[in-house]
């Protein structure tokens, strides 16, 4: 896949800048490349839920907002990315000091992008895969 700007790096840098609750929790762009991104967080525990696990929200929001960036490397200069619908399966509690997700684009189309995105729990120097989305993405020109 290739990015239709050169500037794709800097689009995503803003796309993790400008959104302010992606911010507030903390997440952070940590790499991409054409048709990929990977971000990061620390845990801590405003992040958790009742029983200790990082809460679903949470993985739902950097899954989502992974794929966007994922889907922004690739997008026009004029374009933006706008989840249309995602579907999240959980696939064991989240446990540790760090989550990383990494998003990959599917399939690029001229109006819609397809995109999953894998996130990992790390504690102790491993990681484990504990939630999976896929994510489809509009392709808007800016107001």
């Amino acid at each position: 896949m290739k990015p239709k700007t050169e500037n794709y790096a800097q689009k995503v840098r803003t796309i993790f800048e400008r959104a302010a609750f992606v911010s507030d929790l903390g997440i952070r762009l940590s790499d991409l490349g054409p048709g990929w991104c990977e971000s990061v967080l620390d845990v801590a525990p405003k992040h958790l839920q009742q029983d200790g696990y990082v809460h679903a929200g949470v993985q739902a929001t950097i899954a989502d907002h992974t794929a966007g960036g994922a889907a922004g490397t690739l997008a026009a200069e004029g374009d933006l990315v706008l989840t249309v619908e995602f579907k999240i399966n959980f696939l064991r509690p989240a446990l540790g000091e760090r989550l990383r997700c990494r998003a990959t684009v599917l399939r690029q189309g001229k109006t819609l992008n397809v995109a999953e995105s894998e996130v990992f729990a790390e504690r102790d120097g491993s990681e484990k895969l504990v939630a999976k989305a896929m994510v489809t993405l509009a392709v808007v020109p800016k107001p």
